[in-house]
């Protein structure tokens, strides 16, 4: 188990940088709501340096989010002009970050760069899985040697490609007697289950924030409903929950993994449509009634699949939700519900703090990802290495 400390003040920051190698991660999630990015140290302990989100121009954001959709549709030329304008971005948010903590980019020995997922279809006769944001271009505006595409190799020898978290954060929380589970509320909830007697495992539970966000959006004119309020004063639509829950992806076994290509509102309105009420749903009551689809999903992948939990650590933008926090406490009382802040990590940086690790490890020779999460067939070593000359 690696310890993780913050690092405050400039002074400790030049000592750090002198003390060794530094790494950048950086990502944009589900939502598409801009670019995370954590500077760290992980010898001889883990220890963030830095970390911000640099949101993405209005414009962008919305053409990512079209792109997302199921049903969009897109010509080579505009691809390549977006792989390039989000390669841009990370580009000008790992110069942001090390200019704001006075780092030299010659002292940072790599940047893991996720990208931006615009497709995941890891099922199929061809299965893959896409991220953009063009990484050539990220090593030649930094100068730093680059490591993005990690999801390919995994998919390539049988797996899933997702989620990646699990491997780091056996690394960072440990494994004990007891289980733990590290949960992950970004656009898709992802659980990791850790204990010192099984294997590692983990996987997508099914949508958190992104049908949140996107039901808001549409009806509130907001990218999120900011702590849950507007889900809190809504009612549970009990035919709309039974009718979401549903869907065969919740009761498939793992190793699974699911995005917005799923999930989304054409999915949502598609069960809208489908129920028989005496009186019509409000929006409210939707949101409600979708709050209570992610917490039941997760509560139900938890009983399932790590019977025995005694703490769940929460990360990802849903721990700043308080009513579904709450909400979740309440669905499992036996088990404490925090935030992986109680553990000395920051809930919003974990992915890119994930991403700086794996491209140490790629950079090592050392496999990412871990079989008994993905399905894949073994060991992988994940992620291209782009080299700015």
């Amino acid at each position: 188990m690696m310890s993780v400390s913050p690092v405050a003040g400039l002074a400790r920051i030049v000592a750090a940088e002198n003390a060794g190698p530094l790494y950048l991660g950086l990502i944009s999630g589900t939502s598409a709501d801009g670019i995370d990015a954590a500077l760290m140290r992980f010898a001889p302990t883990v220890q963030m340096l830095a970390s911000a989100t640099t949101p993405y121009p209005a414009s962008l954001r919305k053409r990512l989010l079209d792109l997302t959709r199921d049903d969009s549709r897109i010509d080579l030329d505009e691809y390549g002009a977006l792989d390039g304008a989000v390669g841009e971005c990370f580009a000008a948010a790992a110069r942001d970050i090390l200019q704001s903590a006075q780092i030299r980019p010659a002292a940072v020995a790599a940047i893991g760069s996720h990208g931006q997922t615009v497709r995941h279809r890891p099922n199929g006769e061809n299965p893959f899985s896409l991220q953009i944001g063009n990484p050539a271009v990220i090593a030649e505006r930094t100068g730093i040697v680059t490591v993005a595409d990690f999801r390919r190799a995994d998919i390539a020898a049988g797996g899933q490609g997702a989620p990646l978290l699990p491997i780091f954060h056996s690394a960072v929380f440990g494994r004990t007697a007891d289980v733990r589970v590290v949960l992950n509320l970004g656009g898709i909830a992802n659980i990791t289950v850790l204990a010192d007697y099984r294997p590692v495992t983990g996987f997508d539970t099914g949508p958190s924030n992104c049908l949140l966000d996107a039901w808001a959006e549409r009806h509130l004119g907001t990218p999120r409903d900011d702590d849950g309020t507007w889900a809190a004063s809504g009612a549970l639509n009990t035919a709309l929950l039974d009718r979401c829950l549903a869907d065969p992806y919740f009761e498939a076994p793992p190793p699974k993994s699911t995005g917005r290509e799923h999930f989304n509102l054409g999915w949502l309105d598609a069960h809208l449509a489908a129920i028989d009420t005496d009186f019509a749903i409000t929006e409210t009551d939707v949101q409600a009634t979708l709050l209570a689809l992610s917490v039941r999903s997760i509560r139900d992948a938890v009983r399932v699949h790590a019977s025995g939990t005694h703490e769940i650590l929460v990360c990802g933008g849903g721990v700043h939700n308080g009513t579904l926090m709450r909400a979740l406490q309440a669905a499992m009382p036996a088990i404490a519900v925090r935030s992986t802040a109680t553990a000395g990590v920051d809930p919003d940086f974990i992915e890119a703090a994930a991403f700086a690790w794996l491209a140490r490890e790629r950079l090592a020779g050392k496999p990412g990802n871990l079989p008994s999460v993905t399905g894949a067939r073994g060991p992988r070593l994940l992620g291209a290495i782009y080299a700015p000359f």
